[in-house]
Formats: C-alpha cells, structure tokens, sequence
C-alpha cells in the first residue's frame, strides 16, 4: 500500500534505445583503432567517425560522470543502463583542450541535449584518433544488445541499439 502512496512501486522499463550522440560514419566496436574498446573489455558498443563537434544526448537518464579532461562522460539511464560517451582516442592526454563540456554531473538529459562541443580539427591533428567509442559500460547486467545495421548516423535522430536490461 506504502508503495502505492509514495510511487516507489513504480515499474522501470527494462528496454532503451540509444540513439547516434554524434554525426559521421557507423564505426564497429571491432573495428575501433584501440584494443581496450575493440575487444569489447570496457563492454559492447560502437564507434563513430565525427563529421562535426557536437555531441547529443544518446538516452534519456542523468550525467553521472564528466571526466576533468572533458574527453568523456558517463550517462545513466532510470533502468540501471550505464553509457560511456569518449570522443576519439587517446584524448585524455589533450588536457581537455579543445573540449566544451556543457553539462555537470547530476544533470537530467534527454535523448538530443547537447553535451559537449569539440573542436574536431584540433582532435584529429592532436590524438590518435576522432573515431568516438559509445559503450555500455554495464553490459554484464543486459539481457538482450542489439544493434542496427546503419552506415551514417545523424546525432539524435537514428536511433543504433536497442537494450534489454536484465
């Protein structure tokens, strides 16, 4: 009856689609130029090959990690999934140089909020690479990843996996 009262019987959907965060070109996580992301040891996933330095919202949750070094964030959806957003490879050593991060931790997101502004010609003359790894940091806990067959994504409108979380 308590719960009832209070909502805490409220049921969370196990099943969320996550959308493109950026626009380029669909990237497999096998084929991502970094063996942490490509032999999926931080979990399942893609990459994206950025024609442009924005990145969008890929879920609906709340930030729950922006690193110091502005080259990633965490993201946390209410069903439990966990999303790591990292713009290209090897970025953690630009010091956050070239990186606008527009949200803080805590903060609610909707699927096309923007994030964070890069600079992408910086990046891709400063790092290893501009290819952008999009990772279910907690793919242990899913029951069901699937993902598109997609080629070129636009940011917050084609949606690339679909979760069922366990």
């Amino acid at each position: 009856m308590f719960k009832k009262l209070f909502g805490k019987g409220k049921e969370v959907n196990k099943n969320i689609k996550i959308y493109a965060p950026l626009t380029g070109e669909y990237v497999k996580i096998e084929d991502i130029p970094d063996p942490v992301f490509a032999q999926k040891m931080m979990g399942e996933g893609f990459g994206i090959n950025p024609t442009e330095g924005e990145v969008l919202s890929p879920i609906e949750g709340k930030v729950d990690n922006v690193f110091p070094t502005k080259h990633a964030l965490g993201l946390k959806a209410d069903n439990g999934l966990e999303l790591l957003v990292h713009i290209g490879l090897d970025t953690v050593q630009l010091d956050g140089k070239g990186f606008e991060v527009l949200v803080e931790s805590g903060d609610k997101v909707n699927v096309g909020d923007s994030l964070i502004r890069f600079n992408l010609e910086y990046i891709s003359k400063n790092a290893k690479s501009v290819i952008s790894p999009i990772i279910i940091t907690n793919s242990d806990q899913t029951e069901t990843i699937h993902i598109e067959d997609v080629q070129a994504v636009v940011k917050g409108e084609n949606q690339v996996i679909d979760v069922t979380m366990s």
